[in-house]
């Protein structure tokens, strides 16, 4: 705006797209996702006019349904739609004109091909291998409303890696017990805290799950707790004694509260915890037990590698976890070396 002699009076959508495609030429990638929410906020201060109602109704309620689209066909979690809006938003973004307000005509594979190259030059392999993928599925919605051929979506190049060419690591049990041990029960949140702790780290549920997690869900009598899991599937899994007394101690500290789940927030307005206040719960543990960040989700892989060296098979790990698939749960063959010793074969020539 400075180097156009801009007022704030002037600022609008076309000037944000004339800005944002001039980033595009001159660096070969979009900058970071933070302009239009600001021109949200100015014109919800009345700085800025109003959005023509046209614009607004074609590209935002087209991002509206497919959002709902993903919610409810797809059956994805609210972080999920909210990585696949926010891609679709983007692509869409850059090639909306004043004839093409949606963006999607005369789009073309050389179109997709090029977003996914910018893409690359900014972002590390495995998220523009998740990009792949969510434009990939765009393109699909694209098709099946008829915006674009239904074909195009093959055009989406894969993107090159290796999976599982790595050997994952997970914390080990003495770094768990660490954060268990950091939280202060002395203070309901750290009870809350270790309640949600235990539940990630002994019985490997996922953030949102966590974060589901009602009290009809609890059945205490036949000592077992209920699971809204992946997709909204259900699935019953054994309460262990350490982990059910943890949730007892939270529950008997815990506020009324109108909503039916577990976990509240602590801090006013109290409202139930969301994913991204499960994942907080982790990153907070580990600065307390002066760890480096170690993400949630490695408490779920940490129980399973466990299982293993306790003398559990893969499916005895896969049904834990609730994998559709064993080999979701192959992954951690790979870091059982005792049994990967007892299975490799000897060295020609030498002496095993």
């Amino acid at each position: 705006m400075d180097r156009e002699k801009l007022s704030v009076e002037q600022l609008s959508d076309d000037v944000v797209r004339a800005f944002l495609a001039d980033h595009v030429a001159e660096h070969g990638h979009l900058p970071s996702a933070g302009v239009m929410p600001l021109l949200a906020y100015l014109r919800r201060e009345g700085v800025v006019p109003a959005e023509p109602a046209g614009r607004v109704g074609l590209i935002g309620g087209f991002v509206d349904e497919y959002r709902d689209w993903l919610a409810v066909e797809r059956a994805l979690s609210p972080d999920t739609v909210g990585g696949y809006t926010r891609l679709a938003r983007r692509f869409l973004a850059e090639r909306v004109t004043a004839d093409d307000e949606l963006g999607v005509e005369r789009l073309t594979g050389a179109d997709v091909t090029g977003f996914l190259l910018r893409e690359s030059k900014r972002v590390s392999a495995g998220s523009v291998r998740c990009h792949a993928n969510q434009l990939r599925q765009l393109l699909r919605y694209l098709g099946m409303r008829g915006f674009v051929d239904a074909g195009l979506a093959e055009a989406v190049p894969s993107v090159s890696g290796w999976r599982d060419a790595g050997i994952p690591q997970f914390p080990v049990r003495l770094a768990i017990d660490r954060l268990l041990e950091s939280c202060d029960r002395s203070r309901r949140v750290g009870v809350r805290d270790l309640a949600i702790l235990m539940l990630l780290a002994r019985l490997g549920l996922r953030t949102i799950e966590v974060a589901r997690l009602e009290l009809d869900d609890l059945y205490w009598r036949s000592g077992e707790i209920e699971i809204d899991g992946k997709g909204h599937e259900r699935a019953r899994l054994p309460l262990p004694s350490d982990v059910g007394e943890a949730l007892v101690a939270y529950l008997v500290l815990r506020d009324r509260h109108d909503s039916r789940r577990v976990f509240l927030t602590e801090h006013a307005p109290t409202r139930p915890i969301q994913a991204a206040g499960v994942r907080s719960v982790v990153r907070d543990a580990c600065r307390r037990a002066g760890m480096e960040h170690v993400a949630a989700h490695r408490l779920r892989h940490a129980l399973a590698c466990q299982l293993l060296r306790e003398g559990a098979s893969l499916i005895d790990v896969s049904q834990v976890l609730r994998h559709k698939h064993l080999q979701s749960t192959a992954i951690y063959a790979k870091v059982d070396l005792a049994r990967l010793r007892e299975a490799a074969g000897a060295w020609p020539g030498a002496v095993r």
